[in-house]
């Protein structure tokens, strides 16, 4: 099988690199099944592997593994607290501003302090204690523990204490838990990490787990976002074998239903009328279902209702839609307002959808900037660039596109018009429709490579009983010529 990136550098061979707009030679028919499909990256694959799933340094397969289980899940967010962290190294503090300024701690209010633990000692003799405290000490374990005795005498209830320290002794980490610490870090420590020790202090301990959220976005509209959004959640439903939820935000226009041969009476507008009513019981009814694993919060389509909500309101139903399903697909529309701007940066994994025209290029570039910049503890975004090969359309060449980004595809999708169209008609998936074309395939593979893991094998055949029947069989004929 010849390898994706070895497919990947073959569809570029065939585009005109000195006019910015000629029409890709490999593609200016109608693709067939036969074509080459240029998916996935290597080099995009790995990226993306090394910042999301491996560990950094990882000392044994048992941390790669449980690293691999802990980014296969979605990322709690921390509610709306104060936080005092209290350093006394300087590369303490420069990740603890990073800590602050990352998504996750967007609603909390995070301040860095110097002087460790005897400066938290000093400032709380007069002043109430935040929600939590972050402290570091360089001390031996009896000055640490006499320290953290006179701040528990300080401490408002409820206020959750961390300590970095620089013993990595077992003994004084449970007398730290014993003493009420909630946390016990040792340097040296990465941003992931502290975010992951405060993230952790405040995860719902009823919800067995929090659904990874994968937001789809345009980079204009009618470039196919939507579409790849519910076909990529198929994949993973059917595929992957994962419970998928699709939630589909354009309210007016949405198209889910229509694609899923569903007209559901309830679905996202109703849940973001009654927030507050919200339970697993209510939640279950307002979705409909596409299959076995496959559920959709469906939009109205009807222009009969404003559905002016604001942001908060958004947040709130998505938490509680996050603990219905380990994927939460979020189908966004091509609008920008300050809850679609909160919802796209949340989001644990953003796909950005292009086509390969100036219009796209310019807003993918924007969005692409945008989300590197506001998530610099994040995976970086993904891009895929649809409708490549429109018989008759002039349009940007793909490594061109690339290069003016500086961003590669982490995949490329071809214009097949007869196949999407016949699906969309048939309230189908392209998997349904024709599971061996290159489309299908294609996504797939990308549907796999959001999972974060492997895909489960199907059981095999039950061969020996065939074969004991089969042998059965053959005795009693035997007898019967005898």
């Amino acid at each position: 099988m010849r390898s994706a990136q070895a497919e990947f550098e073959d569809s570029l061979a065939g585009f005109d690199a000195d006019d910015e707009f000629a029409m890709p030679t490999a593609l200016s028919q109608a693709p067939d099944d036969d074509m080459d499909f240029p998916l996935l990256p290597t080099p995009r694959l790995q990226a993306v592997t090394e910042a999301t799933v491996a560990p950094e340094d990882a000392p044994n397969p048992i941390g790669a593994l449980l690293a691999n289980a802990e980014a296969a899940l979605g990322e709690v967010t921390v509610p709306r607290i104060s936080i005092h962290i209290f350093c006394q190294r300087a590369e303490t503090a420069a990740i603890a501003e990073q800590v602050g300024a990352d998504r996750r701690l967007a609603r909390a209010n995070t301040i860095v302090r110097s002087g460790g633990l005897a400066e938290a000692l000093a400032l709380y003799q007069n002043q109430p204690t935040p929600s939590l405290v972050i402290a570091e000490s360089a001390d031996d374990a009896a000055v640490l523990l006499g320290q953290l005795d006179q701040l528990a005498e300080v401490c408002d209830p409820g206020t959750k204490v961390v300590v970095i320290g620089t013993h990595n002794d077992i003994p004084l980490y449970r007398e730290l838990m014993r003493r009420g610490v909630s946390e016990y870090l040792v340097p040296p420590i990465n941003v992931l990490q502290m975010i992951r020790a405060i993230t952790t202090l405040y995860s719902d301990p009823a919800t067995p787990f929090i659904g990874r959220t994968l937001a789809f976005l345009g980079a204009k509209g009618g470039v196919g976002s939507s579409t790849l959004a519910h076909n990529i959640a198929y994949a993973l439903a059917e595929h992957m074998q994962a419970a998928t939820t699709i939630v589909d935000y354009d309210l007016p226009f949405g198209t889910a239903g229509l694609d899923f041969n569903q007209d559901p009476l309830q679905g996202f507008a109703d849940a973001l009328s009654k927030p507050d009513r919200l339970d697993p019981v209510l939640l279950d009814r307002m979705t409909a279902r596409c299959g076995e694993r496959l559920s959709l919060f469906a939009a109205p389509a009807s222009l009969d209702e404003d559905h002016e909500h604001n942001a908060d309101t958004y947040e709130e139903v998505l938490n509680k839609i996050r603990a219905t399903a380990p994927y939460v697909v979020l189908d966004l529309p091509h609008l920008w307002s300050t809850w679609m701007r909160r919802t796209l940066l949340a989001a644990d994994d953003v796909i950005v959808v292009a086509t390969p025209d100036l219009a796209s290029l310019r807003n993918a570039k924007n969005l692409l900037d945008l989300v590197k910049k506001a998530r610099p503890n994040d995976s970086p975004p993904f891009l895929i660039l649809n409708q490549v090969g429109v018989p008759g359309r002039p349009e940007i060449p793909v490594k061109d596109f690339s290069k003016a980004l500086g961003f590669e595809p982490a995949m490329v999708l071809p214009f097949d018009a007869k196949l999407f169209g016949q699906a969309a008609n048939n309230g189908q998936m392209v998997q349904e429709l024709n599971p061996k074309a290159k489309v299908a395939e294609g996504v797939i593979q990308f549907a796999q490579m959001l999972s974060r893991r492997e895909a489960p094998t199907a059981p095999k055949p039950k061969t020996a009983s065939l074969a004991g029947g089969f042998a059965t069989s053959l005795i009693e004929r035997l007898r019967k010529r005898d």
